[in-house]
């Protein structure tokens, strides 16, 4: 017998009990009792669940039978009380009082049950496969992340337990009445829909803090097959007139079910939801209050989290950047909750059907390219029921929808006037890597400062010139101060061997951004590449992934995926306010581990990316001032990227451009009074230079995420408050 008890809460005068028990087969039945210190039988109630996820781990498939029991019982504080568990001729007692309890929510306890968790046969075949795939190493260092995440500071449902609206806010949110008040139509297409979903469903609309809304339901089971809903829908519309329904009588296909309840609604904004998810019962208020704050907006979105079968379990939250058209086409990232104001809908038309199965992504990426203002709420609006067969649990059983989601890409790419090739799939499914075919063929100048080092610097070119599949460049290799005579040797050898490099010499004191604007000047290409000598190609078409980007009019700069020497993520897009000021994303992660919603390997706007190596466009560098020569050591790269964006233009990051770059992993810290002194001083020069980002927080991040580590963790409520800016201390 194996079983396991998730959730344990005291509510007033009972206790709840969630959890899973199976025998040694499928077949194996299991009852309960529960008993008081005195053995006396105490009166329970007792729900069977469905436990696919066990099933599936334990007996290889899914059986029709319920693995989960849901438990509740009469408690007296002070008192003890036993559940037991009798399976397969074996009988298992767990004890539960206030101070055992109070031990099973402690940290330690929850790492023990975390790491018990992870002790099966699933993780063992997974881990397996995983390092036959990708090394020893690799697997080590998966392994030690994971365990690693097991400190993290939080479990998303006790982090969403201690971050949703309170009652008061709630009765708040109640009575007193939002400014403006618009009419939100929740559009639901229902197929089949099990009772017990759609009840949940209806339920959590009829919850709801703000009540100016309805429920279009449109009903597109065959005849015959549709009487769960016609009748759950029935009682509702009974018990209350803003639920609204009607039968279509046969399956229009998602889109033609979703156009048909799109039809019903009279409302000022129309809301999307499936038929068996779930809203939390702020969420309309928070979109409404949204609206009220900003009545430009025509188009929302907020984040989202998982629910599991049962409903009793939140999981998997996917918290989001403000609006990222780049991401949006490595993945829809938008989803849940969508509101989109009735105008905006009208005028690009509603789901089409040759999309069917990513009809919401052609129908996103089209609002969003007619959309006048996009906001983003960053909060979890929307819980996403997860379950065996969907894209949320098991991707390949749609895969369908995957190819659909590749032809609305490259149709949103074709409105817009951007040339692209193709689109093939990620590193996952639902994960897009788009092909953009190169215009001409451009003279980019690879400008790399050097001051000694020549074995580095070597390689890094030799390796270019090898490797790489875009030959049309030049070498702009910046002399800085080197001491040794083989250096200057070097640089004589290699522009008599190579007439692609010329060497140029940089005579004053050491100045990263003095250093590359003197090789600017210097460069004839239509685009510059900024480098760091010790750097290796590792992806041939590593120009054309940055140039596909840069090339396009909306693109300023370009920056690569960067690696250590042990396959570890250096630099994969940078964050403004990691560490106070701006740091790398998923430094240390194994490239073959999957990052948060696989963020790491999805082409994305951020606001800047690292100048180790970085595409822009000559003409643009030109136009922004190139690097701020007041930093000359720090945050040079990341201010001209600021630049950049504040010049209207995107900074992108194109994981598919692939080098090593053998930095240290650990350059330490400043030692001297005289380093120390100048990293001060050139804090607070950019904190003055962008004090904006710094104060309301990174568009591209989600606050709700950590500044203090780079894998996006749930942020520290105690540490960090969530909505409250950074408060940069700096002394110079």
């Amino acid at each position: 017998m194996k079983y396991k008890i998730d959730v344990v809460r005291i509510r007033e005068n009972s206790i709840t009990l969630n959890g899973w028990v199976i025998g040694k087969t499928p077949e194996s039945k299991a009852t309960f009792r529960v008993v008081d210190e005195s053995k006396r039988p105490v009166r329970f109630r007792h729900v069977a669940t469905r436990r696919d996820d066990v099933s599936q781990i334990y007996y290889k498939k899914t059986y029709d039978k319920d693995f989960g029991f849901d438990i509740q019982f009469p408690y007296e504080r002070g008192r003890s009380y036993w559940l037991l568990i009798r399976c397969d001729g074996r009988e298992q007692r767990i004890q539960f009082n206030e101070e055992l309890i109070a031990r099973r929510a402690s940290v330690a306890h929850k790492r023990l049950e975390k790491i018990r968790d992870l002790m099966n046969m699933e993780t063992v075949r997974v881990a397996w496969e995983f390092g036959k795939k990708h090394g020893m190493k690799a697997l080590f260092l998966k392994s030690k992340h994971k365990l690693q995440g097991l400190d993290n500071d939080y479990d998303y449902k006790e982090w969403y337990d201690l971050t949703k609206p309170d009652e008061e806010e709630l009765r708040r949110q109640r009575q007193e009445p939002l400014p403006v008040r618009p009419l939100l139509s929740i559009v639901i297409p229902a197929y089949k829909t099990p009772e017990k979903y759609l009840r949940e469903m209806m339920d959590s609309i009829l919850a709801q803090t703000y009540d100016h809304w309805e429920v279009c339901v449109a009903n597109g089971s065959p005849k015959g097959e549709g009487g769960t809903v016609e009748k759950v829908m029935s009682w509702y519309a009974k018990k209350d007139s803003r639920f609204c329904w009607k039968n279509l009588g046969e399956n229009r296909g998602i889109s033609g079910n979703t156009n048909a309840a799109i039809e019903m609604a009279k409302g000022d904004y129309i809301v999307l939801a499936d038929h068996d998810d779930t809203l939390p019962e702020h969420a309309l208020y928070e979109v409404a209050a949204a609206i009220a704050a900003y009545p430009e907006c025509d188009m929302l979105y907020s984040d989202e989290d998982k629910l599991d079968m049962d409903g009793g379990a939140l999981f998997d939250p996917h918290f989001k950047p403000d609006f990222n058209p780049d991401l949006l086409t490595s993945v829809n990232y938008i989803c849940h909750l969508l509101a989109v104001k009735r105008e905006l809908l009208e005028q690009v038309g509603g789901f089409r059907h040759e999309f069917d199965g990513a009809q919401d992504y052609d129908f996103i990426f089209r609002c969003s390219e007619a959309a006048k203002n996009i906001r983003h709420i960053p909060k979890v609006l929307y819980h996403w029921r997860c379950h065996q067969g969907s894209t949320a649990s098991n991707p390949e059983s749609k895969l369908y929808a995957f190819e659909a989601g590749s032809r609305a890409i490259l149709a949103h790419y074709e409105r817009c006037g951007i040339p692209a090739e193709k689109v093939e799939k990620g590193v996952d499914y639902g994960i897009y890597h788009t092909f953009f075919p190169i215009k001409g063929n451009p003279l980019v100048s690879v400008i790399i400062p050097n001051k000694d080092h020549t074995e580095d610097l070597d390689l890094c070119i030799r390796s270019i010139l090898k490797r790489a599949t875009y030959q049309n460049l030049e070498f702009v290799i910046i002399e800085n101060n080197s001491t040794k005579q083989e250096t200057f040797e070097y640089y004589q050898a290699i522009q008599e061997e190579l007439s692609q490099v010329r060497v140029v010499t940089w005579e004053r004191e050491f100045n990263y951004s003095a250093i590359n604007n003197f090789g600017a000047l210097h460069a004839r290409g239509e685009y510059f590449l900024f480098l760091n000598n010790d750097t290796e190609i590792i992806e041939p078409r590593l120009f054309e992934e940055l140039l596909g980007f840069c090339q396009r009019e909306d693109v300023g700069v370009a920056g690569a995926r960067l690696l250590y020497q042990d396959d570890t993520i250096q630099h994969a897009g940078v964050v403004v306010g990691f560490g106070g000021i701006a740091g790398h994303t998923f430094i240390g992660l194994h490239q073959a581990e999957n990052s948060y919603f696989h963020r790491a390997m999805c082409a994305q706007d951020y606001s800047a990316v690292t100048a180790a190596c970085m595409m822009t466009k000559a003409e643009v560098f030109r136009e922004v001032g190139g690097f701020t020569e007041e930093l000359a050591v720090a945050f040079n790269d990341i201010d001209y990227c600021m630049k950049v964006r504040a010049a209207g233009l995107l900074v992108v990051y194109a994981p598919y451009a692939l080098m090593y770059h053998y930095e240290s992993k650990s350059r330490g810290l400043e030692d001297t009074p005289e380093k120390v002194a100048r990293f001060n001083r050139e804090i607070a020069i950019f904190a003055r230079r962008w004090p904006d980002i710094l104060a309301k927080g990174d568009p591209y991040y989600n606050p709700n995420l950590t500044l203090r580590k780079s894998n996006f963790a749930l942020r520290d409520l105690l540490k960090e408050k969530i909505g409250e800016p950074y408060q940069l201390e700096v002394k110079v």
